[in-house]
């Protein structure tokens, strides 16, 4: 593992601001293209894989992004998926465009990889400008498109059943809340949707124990806050962020209100972005592999320019591989790989083949 030490020598600043960044300190002041360098730097080296540039093709793709710089600061997942998107054009000699949807200009592009969520008429006008076009943590396959997708069913029983192996029956969730951008429609949490499904299954699910925060860590830092203050008495013992950044900022509530994690209060996160190592105590979590998310979305809209599927295909990444479903057949094999992490330490790795 990279040392907060290793981080600022590369980014030229003191291992101080480097821990203080990571730790998302309220009260530091540093500037957004220092923090840009330093959380870039931490997911950089948080990626082994590289390989030797490969000849330079006449591709050109554009990415289109939700997510301003800002925005990527706030949550680690698009930063990710959007460092292994790079990576794999730079491997595989590619041209790629950046643009971020609420400044799109049209450009003779050879394919588009939509980064994020989008609404009806942005997915439209997206379709208008080509026909290789890969939607990339977006479902848009029952509107018709390619979609890469991740599937949360087998990470989020991952969690249910860590909890329920260390005793907990009463188990809260801090779900996220987001909307499109020009539509301003609320987009479902899915990890939210299979908690409550399979906790009201074994009797387990109380709507009491659910905090909704937006996807930041400042937002679920203060959502925390409120819930605990209101709550007082009969807290969870147990706790699911739908992302890093909201358990992040619930693991700083938690601890201002004098619980000790995890023995009064077990936290687990989603995604294991770069800085879950840096907290304290060491965040748990979840790790979905974004940057080869970005890598397989690359090499997914190559294969569409070079060979038209005939129907829409609609991959769920899994964190090592995918699947291609249409309505009449699986495109191929599906393995479930998810690793949990408590404390730092690896316990769980599921795999599970379909």
């Amino acid at each position: 593992m990279a040392t907060i030490k290793d981080i600022a020598a590369l980014a030229g600043v003191s291992s101080a601001t480097v821990s203080r960044v990571l730790n998302y300190d309220s009260e530091l002041s540093v500037g957004h293209e220092t923090k840009k360098k330093i959380f870039e730097i931490a997911e950089e080296l948080n990626y082994t894989k590289h390989k030797k540039n490969q000849n330079k093709t006449n591709l050109k793709i554009l990415l289109v992004q939700w997510y301003n710089e800002a925005e990527e600061l706030e949550d680690l997942y698009y930063l990710s998926i959007r460092l292994g998107i790079e990576k794999k054009a730079q491997e595989l000699g590619i041209e790629l465009v950046k643009q971020p949807v609420k400044k799109m200009v049209e450009k003779r592009v050879d394919g588009i990889l939509a980064l994020g969520k989008f609404d009806q008429k942005q997915v439209e006008h997206l379709s208008d400008m080509t026909n290789n076009l890969l939607f990339v943590d977006f479902d848009a396959f029952d509107l018709g498109y390619n979609s890469l997708v991740v599937d949360f069913f087998q990470s989020v029983s991952l969690v249910i059943n860590y909890f329920l192996e260390q005793q907990h029956e009463k188990i809260g969730i801090l779900t996220g809340k987001e909307f499109t951008r020009d539509s301003q429609e609320p987009i479902e949490d899915k990890r939210f949707t299979i908690f409550h499904t399979e906790l009201s299954k074994l009797g387990l699910y109380n709507k009491e124990y659910v905090v909704r925060a937006e996807f930041s860590v400042e937002s679920g830092y203060q959502m925390m806050k409120k819930f605990l203050a209101e709550k007082k008495a009969d807290l969870p013992t147990a706790f699911f962020a739908s992302n890093d950044a909201l358990a992040i900022g619930a693991l700083k509530a938690i601890q201002e209100f004098g619980y000790q994690v995890p023995q009064d209060i077990s936290v687990i996160g989603f995604n294991d972005i770069s800085v879950v190592k840096y907290v304290s105590p060491a965040l748990s979590t979840v790790k979905v592999h974004t940057e080869w998310m970005g890598e397989l979305a690359l090499e997914t809209i190559s294969s569409f320019i070079q060979e038209k599927a005939p129907v829409p295909r609609n991959y769920g990444w899994n964190g090592i591989n995918y699947k291609g479903i249409n309505k009449s057949h699986k495109y191929c094999a599906l393995v479930d790989i998810f690793e949990l992490s408590v404390n730092g330490i690896l316990i769980k790795k599921l795999s599970i083949w379909r």
